[in-house]
C-alpha cells in the first residue's frame, strides 16, 4: 500500500500528497525547488507557498479528501467500475484502494500533464493494437456484469487481453460514460492504445463508446445514436463560432462512435496542463445550480485571460442555453497552461443535447445566467454578457449568431445521420425565442 505519492510536471516533482487514513484525507506540500519556478499550477486556491494544503470541507464524494488539481485526475464511474474489478481479481477490497493509490494506479496515463509516482503499473513501452469491436463489447460488460467479470482477469485469454487494453486507454478518461483514449492513423484507419508514443501518422484522440449498456451520466441514458447527435452538435456548435478539437464519428458494427482529438496533447503527443473549472476554484458539481456562469468569467479574470476569451465564453454559454445543452455543470469547462505558466480557455467539450423533463440534474441547467436556470429571456443573456464588458448590441449580435446556427439543426443533424424523429424531438426543445 502506498500513502504518498509524488506529483510530476513536465519531469520536475512539483510536490507530493500524503493519505491521512483517520482523517480520509489527501495533504499536499509543494516541492521548495519548485517554488522558484513561479509556475502556478493551481492558482485560484493553492498559491505556491512552503505551507501544506489541506481541504477537509470538500465534499467526499466529489474531491475524494483531495484538493482540486488533484481530484481532477481521478477517474470517474467507468474507470472507476474497471479498477473495481481488476481489484477483485487480485484479492483487494476497493475500501482499501484509498484516493492517493488510485492516483498512483493511473500514474502517467491521466488527462493533462500531472502525473503520479510510484505508478502502480509500468507504462507500457510501446503502444498496442486497438480492436474497437472487443472494446465496446467489454465495455458493457464492465457496466453490466460487474460481479461476474472477475474470471475475465483470469480466465480467457482474449477477454483478458482486452480487459487490460481498456484498462489501458479508458481507466484515465473523466466522466461516467464508457470511452477510451486512442491513437489512430487518419491514412490507415488504424486503432493503437493512445498512453504512449504511437509512433508516425498517428493522432491522439478520445473516443465516447456507442450502443455501450447501461451507459449513461446520473439519469442521461446514452440510447445507440447518441454519438450522432453529439456529432451534429459538433457541427451547430462550429457554425455558431465555438471553438472545438477537430471531431468525427467512427462507424463500426451498426454503432457511430464520437471522436475528438484530445486537445491536453500537442500534435507530437507532448502533454498540456489542464485543469477544469471545478478544481480550480473548488467548485462541486455535485452540487447544481450551486454555481453560474458569471463565477466561471470571474474565475477567467483571476487567471488573467484576455477579453476575447472572455467573450468566447460568452458565447458557448449562449449556445448551451438556445441549443438545450444543460449538462453544464463546473467539469464541462476547462483551462490549459503552457510551460511558461500562462492560462487560456481550452476548446469547448461535451457539446451535445442534454434536456430530461423529470430529470434532476438536466430539467434545468447545471450552472445559472442571472440567476435563472431555466425560462431565460433575452435580458438575461445581455446582462450575463454585460460582466464580460460586451456591450447589448454585441450581445445581441452574438445572440443571433447562435440562433442562426441553432435554426439549422435539421441540416447538420441530417449530416451526421440523427434519426428524423429524434432530430425533430431535440429541435422542439432549442430556445429559438431568444433571438428578437
Amino acid at each position: 500500500m502506498v500513502d504518498t505519492a509524488r506529483i510530476e510536471l513536465w519531469g520536475t516533482i512539483i510536490g507530493a500528497v500524503t493519505w491521512v487514513a483517520d482523517r480520509r484525507l489527501g495533504v499536499f506540500q509543494y516541492n521548495p525547488d519548485f517554488l522558484q519556478s513561479g509556475i502556478e499550477v493551481s492558482p485560484l486556491v493553492m498559491p505556491l507557498r512552503e505551507a501544506p494544503y489541506e481541504f477537509p470541507g470538500l465534499a467526499w464524494t466529489t474531491f475524494k479528501g483531495l484538493p482540486g488539481l488533484l481530484a481532477d485526475a481521478l477517474p470517474d464511474k467507468f474507470g472507476n467500475a474497471i479498477i473495481d474489478e481488476w481489484l477483485a481479481s487480485e484479492g483487494r477490497s476497493r475500501d482499501d484502494f484509498h484516493p492517493v493509490e488510485r492516483l498512483c494506479y493511473i500514474g502517467t496515463r491521466g488527462m493533462g500533464a500531472l502525473e503520479f509516482q510510484p505508478s502502480h503499473s509500468a507504462p507500457p513501452t510501446a503502444s498496442q493494437d486497438v480492436d474497437i469491436e472487443r472494446l465496446v463489447a467489454l465495455s458493457s460488460r464492465v457496466l453490466t456484469e460487474r460481479e461476474n467479470l472477475g474470471g475475465v482477469f483470469r480466465g480467457n485469454e482474449n477477454d483478458r487481453k482486452v480487459i487490460e487494453n481498456i484498462l489501458r486507454v479508458g481507466t484515465s478518461a473523466g466522466g461516467a460514460r464508457a470511452k477510451a483514449i486512442l491513437a489512430w492513423n487518419p491514412a490507415t484507419g488504424a486503432f493503437r492504445s493512445g498512453q504512449v508514443e504511437a509512433g508516425s501518422g498517428f493522432e491522439y484522440w478520445l473516443m465516447k463508446f456507442d450502443g455501450v449498456s447501461n451507459n449513461k451520466d446520473r439519469e442521461l441514458a446514452d440510447p445507440k445514436g447518441f454519438g450522432k447527435i453529439e456529432y451534429a452538435y459538433y457541427l451547430m456548435a462550429g457554425a455558431a463560432g465555438i471553438e472545438m478539437a477537430p471531431c468525427r464519428l467512427h462507424h463500426e458494427g451498426g454503432r457511430s462512435h464520437f471522436m475528438t482529438r484530445r486537445f491536453d496533447r500537442t500534435p507530437t503527443g507532448a502533454k498540456i496542463h489542464m485543469q477544469s473549472l471545478g478544481a480550480l476554484a473548488h467548485y462541486d458539481y455535485n452540487q447544481a445550480g450551486s454555481y453560474s456562469y458569471e463565477q466561471a468569467l470571474q474565475a477567467m479574470k483571476r487567471l488573467n485571460l484576455p477579453r476575447t476569451e472572455l467573450e468566447q465564453q460568452v458565447l458557448r454559454t449562449y449556445f448551451n442555453i438556445i441549443a438545450r445543452n444543460q449538462d453544464d455543470h463546473v467539469k464541462n469547462i476547462a483551462y490549459l497552461m503552457n510551460r511558461r505558466g500562462d492560462w487560456s480557455l481550452s476548446p469547448a467539450f461535451d457539446v451535445s443535447y442534454a434536456w430530461t423533463e423529470d430529470g434532476a440534474w438536466t430539467n434545468q441547467h447545471q450552472m445559472s445566467v442571472n440567476q435563472k436556470r431555466d425560462e431565460f429571456e433575452p435580458e438575461d443573456l445581455i446582462a450575463f454578457a454585460g460582466k464580460a464588458g460586451i456591450k447589448p448590441a454585441k450581445a445581441n449580435d452574438l445572440i443571433s449568431q447562435v440562433s442562426q446556427a441553432v435554426r439549422n439543426w435539421q441540416t447538420f443533424a441530417s449530416e451526421a445521420g440523427v434519426d428524423p424523429i429524434v432530430a425533430t424531438a431535440v429541435a422542439s426543445k432549442h430556445r429559438l425565442y431568444l433571438d428578437r
